[in-house]
């Protein structure tokens, strides 16, 4: 998305051009470009002249843009690919619809510096809300608290953080993470480790808390090599499962933070000769279509993508609705699906 990605002028006017001619922020003239009541009449005024004084804005084309962008809602995932985020995106479009708005998708690429441009971005075209789950790169939120702080509600789901106070929609990361653990232990395994993705995702700590918890309450060795991060490009990810599967006493268990990096896990005990489910049990997070089809079937932990986008949405209508100072975290259900990567029957 480019700085004139969502303008209706045919030159390199933007929003911020207006602020800085006007010395005023890229909200307020977004907000006086809406007519919003929080803006005075004059600053409306003053902010419309420059627009199509500047080429911003014809006149015919005011209204037009107004009008659209009075209805937009933000959405930014970290890669539209991800199986979770279609569908999440699915569930927020058919909210959205209902409620005769519409979204403007984004994907932040698991970069914080897009991330940070995206909301900018959104905030100065006047979206109503921003729907977000965070790039795995992100360690500052302020460009979330910005957005909030110049009257754009935020709803987080799936990766969210607890640094902004915002409605937020999630799993409970931790409990399926300890299930998921404990059903290694109940087809026999005993050397359990926990591949993750990037350690700053706080869904990501609360898994590996899940998988500490698992452990400690079956009395199993909790072994520091045995907790693993990885980014989530390919050689990352390959380096981390080979760090695991070719240590001399290697793991007869994994858990891994994704579907796509059980799968690259797998890839690598093939590569190291370890049979799959006989001496190596995996499980997955997310539950993709294509963990059914590899061999060994992928067992995954289920997370209800296109309910989590649902209730992100309604949470969002609800507050544009009727404003409020209380936030709501919502946990969704997940649950294990088990195929053959578990399947070893060793009790």
């Amino acid at each position: 998305m480019n700085k004139n990605s969502f303008s209706s002028h045919s030159n390199n006017i933007t929003l911020k051009d207006i602020a800085d001619e006007l010395q005023l922020s890229v909200s307020t003239v977004s907000r006086a470009l809406k007519s919003h009541p929080r803006i005075g009449k004059t600053t409306q005024e003053i902010v419309k002249r420059t627009a199509v004084r500047l080429g911003y804005l014809s006149i015919d084309l005011l209204d037009e843009q107004q009008k659209k962008n009075s209805t937009l809602i933000g959405v930014i995932v970290p890669k539209i690919s991800y199986y979770l985020y279609a569908m999440a995106i699915s569930g927020i479009e058919k909210i959205a619809e209902e409620n005769g708005m519409h979204i403007i998708v984004c994907q932040s690429n698991e970069s914080y510096e897009r991330e940070k441009g995206l909301v900018e971005e959104l905030s100065a075209i006047g979206v109503n809300g921003i729907i977000a789950s965070l790039a795995s790169e992100t360690k500052n939120f302020n460009h979330f608290k910005k957005a909030k702080q110049s009257g754009i509600p935020i709803v987080f789901f799936n990766r969210e953080c607890n640094d902004v106070v915002a409605n937020k929609v999630t799993i409970d990361n931790a409990r399926a993470a300890f299930e998921a653990v404990n059903h290694l232990i109940s087809v026999g395994c005993k050397r359990i480790a926990y591949l993750g993705g990037p350690e700053v995702l706080q869904i990501n700590r609360d898994r590996a808390k899940g998988y500490t918890k698992a452990l400690l309450d079956n009395n199993l060795e909790n072994t520091a090599d045995y907790l693993v991060y990885s980014n989530f490009d390919k050689e990352s990810i390959l380096s981390a499962a080979r760090k695991l599967l070719y240590a001399p006493i290697y793991p007869d268990g994994i858990l891994a933070f994704s579907d796509q990096i059980a799968i690259s896990t797998m890839l690598v005990a093939k590569e190291r000769g370890i049979e799959i489910p006989k001496k190596l049990s995996i499980i997955g997070f997310n539950n993709e279509p294509v963990g059914e089809l590899i061999n060994p079937s992928l067992t995954s932990i289920s997370q209800p993508g296109f309910r989590m986008g649902e209730e992100a949405a309604q949470l969002l209508i609800n507050e544009l609705k009727k404003p409020s100072i209380l936030f709501e975290k919502r946990i969704l259900k997940s649950f294990l699906v088990i195929r053959n990567s578990t399947n070893k029957n060793k009790i």
